[in-house]
């Protein structure tokens, strides 16, 4: 080890920094190995086996599972996309209605008429105490016909007529669950570029800690497994009366029971959605996730919660480390690393995943994000009372 004088040279330099700045820097050194060895190789990877390619196995039919709670303006624009998929081994869509008011019921009567393949799954009250939309599921998924069961939601539409197919070969790998990306769409205004940029986030997250074999969740929006994953959970029966994780926490039961889980984060096999309008409806959105998730594994809350805790220290020490005069050259240093690693870390994610943010503009969502994030944990410890539509 260099000395200097008989001393270590660890010995010499420690004293020049405050704890703080030790502190900030172990948290930027946390963030990157996540970006080393989760984000990148992942951004990296090669693409997916194309829709066409001649060498793909024969596929197998599909049930493709929608449902919606008084959504026909939603219904209107998203069943006609999924009927002109092309899917040559056919499919079957399945239509929950969960306690529509609307007239859902009857649009997709009339779309039943002409299109065999289009079933509906009317559900008129949900059970005392069960989760509405997890009820409807399972009152879906015991009326399909296929082994092979693919989800969405209403308020979505796929990106390509490609998507059944590319979603349906990740089983070929083989796997009993196919873990999708859903974006949102691109509009005017900073919330907008919140939303796509938290998004962009999560699916850094749970798409490469699949990829690198520890699957912890998925989005409902874009979502497949088979009706053996789904009975040997025993459905949704473990959390059927907690409001969300109709997708994250049936992937972790699913995982726990030995489930095989592959990502197919191909743009052509996206799926698309409209954001929310307003931080209001978006809090209350991001409430509802983020409260499933103090039922997963020990070791997918240690992994996830390294990385969100490592964020949030940084911002909160950085904010302390500005009233400290001797530590701004440190401060600005570890600065000017972890910013360069967070815009080639989330620009080449938004490329890969065709949900690119402009890289201007990273560094001040993301400190943003996670002082939203704490709000967010501060909420949800604080009230934890959920509602449904």
């Amino acid at each position: 080890m260099p000395t200097f004088a008989g001393l270590p040279l660890f010995c010499i330099v420690l004293p020049l920094f405050s704890p703080l700045v030790w502190l900030l820097l172990v948290c930027v050194l946390v963030q990157l190995y996540y970006v080393g060895y989760y984000f990148l190789p992942f951004a990296r990877r090669a693409p997916e086996a194309a829709a066409d390619a001649p060498d793909q196995p024969l596929e197998e039919p599909v049930s493709v599972l929608v449902c919606a709670h008084n959504e026909l303006e939603n219904l209107r624009r998203l069943l006609p996309l999924l009927l002109q998929q092309d899917y040559p081994a056919g499919f079957e869509l399945i239509l929950v209605d969960d306690r529509s008011e609307d007239d859902t019921y009857l649009y997709v009567q009339q779309l039943a008429q002409y299109y065999p393949h289009v079933r509906l799954v009317s559900v008129g009250r949900t059970p005392e105490g069960l989760s509405p939309k997890k009820y409807a599921l399972t009152l879906g998924i015991k009326s399909a016909r296929h082994l092979r069961l693919l989800f969405t939601d209403a308020d979505c539409i796929p990106a390509t007529n490609q998507w059944i197919r590319l979603m349906q070969r990740g089983f070929a790998r083989p796997a009993d669950l196919v873990i999708g990306y859903s974006a949102y769409a691109a509009e005017t205004g900073f919330l907008n570029k919140l939303i796509r940029f938290e998004t962009l986030l999560s699916g850094a997250q749970y798409l490469s800690f699949a990829w690198r074999g520890y699957p912890y969740m998925g989005v409902g929006r874009n979502l497949a497994y088979t009706r053996a994953v789904f009975q040997s959970t025993k459905g949704f029966a473990s959390h059927i009366r907690s409001l969300g994780g109709d997708d994250d926490l049936l992937v972790q039961d699913a995982v726990q029971r030995g489930a095989r889980a592959v990502v197919v984060a191909e743009p052509a096999a996206h799926t698309l959605s409209e954001p929310a309008t307003s931080w209001g409806a978006w809090w209350r959105q991001k409430r509802r996730h983020l409260s499933a998730g103090r039922r997963y594994r020990l070791a997918d809350r240690v992994r996830i919660g390294n990385f969100m805790a490592s964020n949030v220290l940084f911002y909160g020490i950085s904010v302390a480390l500005l009233f400290s005069r001797p530590d701004w050259v440190p401060l600005a240093a570890v600065w000017l690393v972890r910013t360069a690693a967070v815009c080639t870390a989330y620009g080449q994610l938004g490329r890969r995943l065709d949900d690119p943010l402009p890289v201007g503009v990273l560094p001040f969502l993301d400190a943003v994000y996670f002082f939203y994030y704490l709000a967010l944990g501060i909420s949800l410890f604080l009230y934890r009372s959920l509602r449904w539509k």
